[in-house]
């Protein structure tokens, strides 16, 4: 090694960031283990890299004793006196070991640790800027796939996309650009790890704060998601600006914010509901686009009572209970649905009161129903 290998390293240095002075540590540790192995001749070395030149000598280690039994490890104070006059017993004395043909071991060992540091350094990048995406969305293109994974390019790193994460309503070709949620960033032994999804809540919600300059600057908030990926979604979304429609927003003008959303979902629904702190009010939101006639609420069991109209049944509960399941998980309550005509014959429900029962309330058909069924209505 020489000088010019010096400035390489401090080129790497620059440029990777990976600090020199580790690096040349690192070739003197692999070149004392490479001399051990291709020498033998003295069992303690050191090895001692010129900082400036790049020379490279090697140094047999040995202890200064009154009788040699190993000549590999220790040395007689009367050849220790030879060499320095200073010298005693059980001081260290080093002696020049470097071998003629040393410098191609410390040139491959070199190239090796350095491109080995590189590697690490590298990787080591690519996991802190990844760490800090965790639970963003980012856009990728689809490599390949196999039974296990989809593997899409994220530019500097391939991130892993499990069957479970892949929406059932797609197909995913090679070079198809694809947005994908980041739900988790973890070191390996073969580098930082990605695991990206299209089925995760999160991506909804991402890619409303993308749409939505309200939700991105805060002025409306996402309070709740709940998401059967492919089918049918609902978000729950609230203003602490009396002025600010939160609906509205979310749902943009004639309906592009959300269609853009529903374009790149593949036609997967979504229901924009308007958030509110009394239970009794969001669940009746929830279950848009069924209309609601009344709610009570169980707050020990943190369960709520719904009737609807006769004719509302079926669209509260939804196909295979999908609305009724969605409703539950956007506002954390279970929610028992009732028929106008059950709720009247058990009791539980007089059309003509006008005052509220204990622990009823009568909640009006809000207008933040189904946006997407209103976009298509309105086209």
């Amino acid at each position: 090694m020489n000088s010019e290998f010096m400035d390489a390293l401090t080129s790497i240095e620059k440029e990777k960031g990976i600090d020199k002075e580790v690096i040349l540590e690192a070739i003197e540790q692999a070149l004392i283990t490479g001399y051990k192995r291709n020498f033998n001749s003295a069992q303690n070395v050191r090895v001692d890299i010129d900082r400036g030149s790049g020379m490279i000598r090697v140094f047999a280690r040995k202890q200064v004793v009154e009788e040699v039994f190993d000549a590999r490890l220790e040395i007689s104070l009367e050849a220790a006196k030879a060499i320095n006059p200073q010298y005693d017993v059980d001081d260290v004395v080093e002696i020049e070991v470097t071998p003629k043909d040393f410098g191609r071991i410390a040139a491959q060992t070199a190239k090796q640790v350095v491109t080995q540091r590189v590697r690490e350094a590298e990787r080591g990048i690519i996991y802190s800027d990844f760490i800090d995406r965790e639970e963003d969305i980012m856009t990728g293109i689809v490599q390949r796939q196999d039974h296990r994974f989809i593997y899409v390019d994220l530019g500097r790193v391939e991130a892993l996309m499990p069957l479970s994460e892949q929406m059932p309503n797609e197909t995913y070709r090679h070079n198809d650009r694809i947005k994908a949620y980041i739900t988790k960033v973890e070191k390996t032994t073969k580098g930082p790890q990605i695991m990206i999804s299209r089925t995760h809540p999160g991506l909804l919600k991402r890619l409303f704060e993308l749409e939505v300059p309200e939700i991105f600057d805060g002025t409306v908030e996402i309070k709740s998601v709940s998401r059967e990926a492919g089918d049918r979604s609902k978000i729950a979304v609230h203003a602490e600006d009396t002025e600010v429609d939160p609906v509205g927003s979310c749902v943009g003008p004639k309906g592009q914010r959300v269609q853009t959303i529903v374009n790149e979902l593949k036609g997967e629904k979504i229901d924009i509901v308007r958030w509110s702190e009394d239970p009794k009010v969001f669940v009746a939101n929830a279950l848009s686009p069924s209309k609601v006639l009344k709610v009570t609420v169980n707050e020990e069991e943190k369960m709520t009572q719904v009737i609807v109209p006769d004719y509302q049944l079926s669209l509260a509960i939804g196909k295979r209970g999908q609305n009724a399941r969605l409703a539950a998980k956007l506002t954390g309550w279970k929610i028992d649905i009732k028929s106008q005509s059950d709720a009247e014959e058990l009791g539980l429900y007089d059309p003509n009161e006008v005052e509220e029962d204990e622990g009823w309330t009568s909640i009006e058909s809000a207008d933040d129903w189904d946006v997407v069924d209103q976009f298509e209505d309105e086209k």
